[in-house]
């Protein structure tokens, strides 16, 4: 049986229109956080405390979400039409992107942080949906294709945000340019997801438990009671995403402190990191012969280890 590639699915609309929707909030999601992160480091008067508290803050406001609305949203995506929440989802993107503007221009961090943790919940809402709605809108023989395509835009429009981030910072009129960005941006967005085909509400009938904690619970027990092959595999895509968010993180202090450099070093580390998930991402496709299967694992997790050791033994030799 011949195969195309799975480029072809970005001339399809049951593809293309929620692939520019979740680039797009990843964008998003980077463009204003990494401007948050350099305007702590660089522009904001915060006295003579250490800055990298307040930008470890940064990042638990925005992880934090995950923890709190996931299960939640795993509710809302099997109740509800996937093509109408992500537009919900989206349409609230743009009110929280509006404080963000606000925050910025006004130069108010409490606002800033605040919209920080709405967008840590917007993405928390998405997610479950992004994960879901692929099985529905593709065959199985291009689930991995797809699911690579989707990996390798999250992680160049991450890159794509970061890059925006700097350059936007380095400009004299950074707030006004931030703000516009990111608004403009959620619009897009919200924009694109209107051309999301119908997907329909797989259990329409359930009853949604608003009790965030105990549904997170039964989530997680029920997760990792399933069949070792998937319990394995929640376990190491958690763990892919918590070292990636720890890397996201510390890689603009980590330039600025031990690289002794300044936005442009902090660009150059991300881009590095984002280009080579974006490559082996697609590379997932033909090393796996195009099936669902979880051997390459193994060899990821390995590279993730050695590589990350070879990165802390070669740290700390720039000179200043």
């Amino acid at each position: 049986m011949s195969h195309t590639s799975q480029f072809t699915l970005l001339g399809k609309r049951r593809f293309l229109p929620f692939f520019i929707t979740q680039s797009l909030g990843a964008f998003n999601d980077n463009l204003f956080k990494q401007s948050l992160i350099l305007a702590i480091l660089f522009k904001l008067s915060l006295g003579d405390g250490d800055r990298s508290i307040w930008v470890n803050l940064c990042a638990l406001l925005f992880i934090l979400p995950f923890f709190l609305f996931s299960a939640l949203g795993g509710q809302f995506g099997e109740k509800f039409a996937k093509d109408a929440l992500i537009r919900a989802i989206k349409l609230a993107e743009i009110g929280i992107m509006a404080i963000g503007a606000l925050g910025f221009i006004t130069n108010h961090l409490a606002l800033m942080l605040v919209a920080l943790f709405g967008m840590g919940t917007h993405s928390a809402l998405f997610g479950p949906v992004k994960y879901s709605i692929l099985p529905q809108a593709l065959r199985e023989e291009e689930l991995v294709g797809g699911n690579g395509l989707v990996e390798m835009g999250t992680f160049l429009a991450i890159l794509a945000g970061t890059i925006g981030a700097g350059v936007m910072m380095s400009s004299a009129s950074y707030a006004t340019a931030v703000a516009g960005g990111v608004v403009g941006t959620a619009v897009l967005g919200y924009l694109a997801s209107r051309w999301i085909p119908r997907a329909a509400a797989v259990s329409p009938q359930m009853r949604l438990d608003w009790n965030i904690f105990k549904q997170s619970w039964a989530i997680l027990r029920m997760g990792l009671g399933q069949t070792p092959a998937v319990s394995r595999s929640i376990v190491g895509n958690s763990w892919f995403w918590f070292v990636g968010a720890i890397y996201l993180t510390q890689i603009p202090a980590y330039a600025k402190d031990w690289l002794h450099g300044d936005g442009t070093v902090v660009t150059l580390v991300l881009t590095l990191f984002s280009v080579g998930i974006a490559l082996g991402s697609l590379l997932c496709e033909r090393l796996s012969g195009r099936k669902v299967e979880i051997g390459l694992v193994p060899f990821g997790s390995f590279g993730l280890t050695l590589f990350g050791l070879l990165w802390w033994w070669h740290s700390g030799d720039v000179p200043a």
